[in-house]
Parts: C-alpha cells; structure tokens; sequence
C-alpha cells in the first residue's frame, strides 16, 4: 500500500478542519487528476478519520507542483497572444504599447479608449455600485473582506452596443476570443480605498476556486483599463517584480499568469494602491482559458 505524500494529507487536514463539503472537496482532487474511485476513497477516510494516513491502493497521477515549496517559482510563459511591435491596429483605432516586461508579463496601453466612452461607461456604472467583495478560499462565494475597499459593479457580456464594441476591440488587442472573456467589472476607489496584494488566477490548493474554474477554466489574464486620472495615489504595483504603473485616462495595463499547462505566476501578485486624492475609475476583463459560461 502506498500512502499519500504529507502536502495531500495536509491539505486534506485543514479542509476538513475547516468543514469543506466531502463533495468539494471531491470535485477538487478530481480536477487535479485524481480519479473518480481514488478521489471518493480518499475524501470519506479523511472525513471519517480527520486526514490522518489515509493509505490508497495506487498512486494517482498528480500535479506536484500546486502543493511544494516554490509553488510557481519554474513558471514559464509558453503563450503570447498579443501582437508584438509598438503599435496594434485594433480596427478603429490605433493602440500604443508603452513598455514590456517579461517577469511577469506586463504590457502597458495608451489610446485603448477615447474620453467620450471612458465617460460612458461611468455613466452606466454609477448607478449600479455595490461594495466590491472577494471570493471565499473554501466556498467559491463572493465575500466581503478588508483586503479589498472599493466599490464596483458588473457589465454583462454584451449588454449593448457600447459593451459589445469594446469587448471586440479588446478581444483584437488582445489576440483573445470575445467568449472567452468575463464580463467587464467595473470598479470606483475614492480616497483611502484600496486593492492589497493578491492573485487574480484561482489558487489550486483552495476548493472554492473550483467552482470558479468550472464556468471556463483557470484565469489566464487580466486586463486594466484606466477610465479617468487619478489626482493621486492608486498605482497598480507589482511588489514581487519591482513595477508599478500610473493610471492614465484611456490607458489600460495588461498582465498574464497562466501557461498552456495550466501553471500560475506568483510574480503576477499585485495591488491597487490606495487613492490619496481624487477617485479612481477601472474597468477590468478577465480573460479565461476556455470559453466562459455564467
């Protein structure tokens, strides 16, 4: 008999301890190669035995490298969709690509919109704000938490012209499919509020990320645009990688952490800074492996 390594028994361990469903949790080590029978045994002994040695009668094929020390520290780039060249026709304008990094993979825009939309999807976004959430490690749900202080609201795939028009000039500056998109998420931070570091990838070792990943798989970049000037403060930092951008009307900065194999980028960390004067308008897309489905 072969016993699971102690990063599964651990892991195994705190989500019990935390009262995960034996159904996430199930959903979760299937989605990691386990197979369905392994996945099952080994859920309901540790369920009924708290993790503890659980044995298994053949070793799974499974991903090491979400659950070791160094998780991410090989990630390789393998796929670059956006053009290259410091000008991108995307139809009816032309976009300026400003600066490139390679660790992480950070694009910085100018001319993404002109002020006449930027000012229209304020408009539309205004009325709608609700306190911005984040989601829950272990549920997947939306939650509030201090990490994040803004307030936002969702424009849906689509919803009208406006909406649409932008989704397929991002989708050619991008080099990225329409429907593998999210819907736009637009977000307002006023003075003192805030984004603290974190990961816009779903983290594999939490089971509420599966849930998210089931409408189109992991997250495989992030695109921020930048609807008005900042008076002051609100940069977007990567504090692992020594960059930071200042938000410039009608710019938008680009960044990717997902390869073809499925790996994340722990360089892609990042924040909102807070805003010292004035307030900051962003709409941000999320772009997914798959095709993405609500």
């Amino acid at each position: 008999m072969i016993e699971i390594d102690k990063h599964w028994i651990g892991w195994l361990k705190h989500y019990v301890r935390e009262n995960t469903s034996p159904e996430l949790l199930h959903t979760a080590m299937t989605s990691l190669g386990f197979d369905d029978a392994t996945a099952g045994y080994l859920v309901a002994k540790a369920v009924s035995r708290g993790a503890a040695d659980v044995p298994i009668a053949s070793r799974p094929v499974v991903p090491a490298w979400p659950f070791h020390d160094g998780y991410g520290a090989d990630y390789v780039n393998d796929i670059f969709p956006v053009p290259a060249g410091d000008r991108i026709d995307v139809g009816n304008r032309e976009v300026e690509v400003l600066q490139r990094f390679d660790k992480p993979c950070v694009i910085s825009f100018a001319n993404v919109l002109s002020d006449e939309e930027c000012a229209a999807v304020i408009e539309r976004a205004r009325p709608r704000l609700t306190p911005s959430t984040v989601i829950d490690t272990v549920t997947g749900k939306s939650v509030a938490d201090p990490i994040r202080i803004s307030e936002g609201c969702l424009l849906r795939r689509g919803e009208d012209e406006l909406v649409s028009q932008l989704e397929a000039r991002i989708a050619r500056l991008l080099n990225w499919p329409v429907e593998n998109g999210e819907g736009f998420a637009i977000l307002r931070y006023g003075v003192g509020d805030q984004y603290r570091p974190h990961f816009d990838y779903f983290p594999l070792q939490n089971p509420g990320s599966y849930r998210r990943m089931a409408l189109g798989g992991q997250r495989f970049s992030t695109l921020i645009l930048y609807l008005n000037d900042v008076a002051a403060g609100g940069e977007t930092d990567f504090p692992d990688a020594g960059i930071r951008v200042t938000p410039r009307k009608g710019g938008a900065l680009y960044f990717q952490y997902c390869n073809a194999a499925g790996h994340v980028d722990p360089l892609s960390r990042h924040a909102g800074m807070p805003v010292t004067a004035g307030e900051k308008w962003i709409m941000t897309k999320w772009s997914r492996q798959r095709r993405f489905g609500e």
